[in-house]
């Protein structure tokens, strides 16, 4: 924190930012980052942030996890409750894990019996194929660039997977889930909806600190119908046909930059007119991509309500996130705030948690919070024709 009071108490006194930012061995980005937080939370924003996540989802010690299954192996009857009351009796000096946390360990490892039921199938188109339009959709930030003014700009762009056809290029301020928000209702009421988006792993489309690794903006398109694909962290060749987009749009868009927000939407505005109208495609035999684009047969509205009949109850998250039971807070996320979730006793007291058509994760109504299982939005890889 001393130093970046030193530079700040710098700034304050006249110095320039660039000469600053050579003297203290950083870039004129992190300069900035460092002035904007204390703009916004003075000295508190000088501190170091932790970057410790969250959540640790069933991170217990494996010799523990090991003789949680040992113990299931010995007592196949026996369910989460007494592994827990045997590794408080052996091992009386380590914290003990949540009844949830072991009733996840062996559902992980297929020791638990689910109670079988008719699972609440998400409404939307399913998603067969990816060489018919809307079928599948591409969302990314394109890298931000100043413009004319210094003012960052962040363009958020969607394309049509099968079309290439290029729906938006809006100009952002920042990479808020606000902003996006607006700019993919926009492209839904315009356009329809797609089967499913294919995006990264960065905010606003998924958040690495929630459950599950969702967000708000990916929680509101599994109420729509949409799929969610992400691909693997590390590896934007699997978004390829987006990225060579991007390449394009760099080269003719921004180079160069407009002087402000409106001129440079301006330029974005012509480039996706000539990019879908008048641009020979070479891996669409010399077509153009509006040639081939159809709008949607899905049209936009807002989502009906979840439904759960197979569940025990039905509850609506609190708006911090919240899942309120017999007079019990239970910590679970704020990415499902406002959501109604359906939950199930699958042993005593201890509760399986369901957001549509997928399984979350357990609680007991000791340690009450969330425990998740297995993702089932982790990134996967995905073929990608060649360009």
């Amino acid at each position: 924190m001393d130093e970046r009071l030193r530079f700040v108490a710098r700034l304050l006194e006249g110095d320039k930012m660039a000469k600053l930012c050579r003297e203290f061995g950083i870039s004129r980005k992190t300069g900035y980052k460092i002035y904007d937080r204390y703009k916004e939370h003075g000295l508190e924003g000088l501190k170091n942030r932790s970057r410790r996540p969250y959540r640790h989802a069933n991170q217990i010690p494996f010799q523990i996890e090991r003789e949680i299954l040992n113990l299931k192996k010995e007592r196949p009857s026996w369910g989460a409750p007494k592994i827990r009351e045997k590794l408080i009796r052996w091992f009386p000096d380590i914290h003990p894990p949540a009844t949830s946390t072991i009733h996840a360990v062996l559902d992980r490892h297929g020791l638990v019996k689910r109670r079988k039921r008719r699972r609440y199938k998400a409404k939307g188109t399913d998603l067969c194929t990816t060489n018919q339009p809307n079928g599948l959709w591409c969302a990314d930030y394109k890298g931000e660039f100043r413009l004319g003014n210094k003012k960052y700009c962040y363009p958020l762009t969607i394309t049509d997977y099968a079309t290439r056809y290029l729906f938006t290029c809006e100009g952002l301020e920042s990479t808020k889930e606000a902003f996006a928000f607006t700019v993919f209702e926009q492209t839904f009421k315009e356009f329809g909806l797609p089967a499913a988006i294919r995006t990264d792993n960065g905010i606003p489309f998924s958040c690495a600190n929630a459950l599950c690794g969702l967000s708000r903006l990916s929680v509101w398109w599994l109420r729509l119908g949409i799929a969610i694909e992400r691909i693997k962290p590390g590896n934007p060749q699997q978004n390829g046909r987006h990225e060579r987009m991007h390449l394009t749009l760099k080269k003719e868009a921004t180079k160069p930059p407009g002087f402000n927000f409106l001129q440079q939407q301006s330029l974005f505005d012509d480039f996706i007119d000539q990019y879908n109208n008048d641009r020979p495609h070479e891996a669409l035999n010399m077509k153009y991509p509006g040639e081939l684009y159809t709008p949607s047969a899905k049209v936009y509205r807002p989502p009906d309500e979840p439904e759960y009949p197979m569940h025990d109850l039905t509850i609506r998250v609190t708006k911090c996130g919240r899942i309120c039971l017999k007079r019990l807070k239970i910590n679970f996320s704020t990415v499902f705030a406002g959501q109604s979730v359906g939950i199930t006793e699958t042993a005593d007291k201890i509760w399986l948690v369901s957001f549509m058509d997928y399984d979350l994760g357990y609680f007991d109504e000791e340690a009450r919070r969330v425990e998740p299982i297995d993702n089932p939005f982790k990134a996967k890889v995905l073929p990608m024709s060649s360009e």
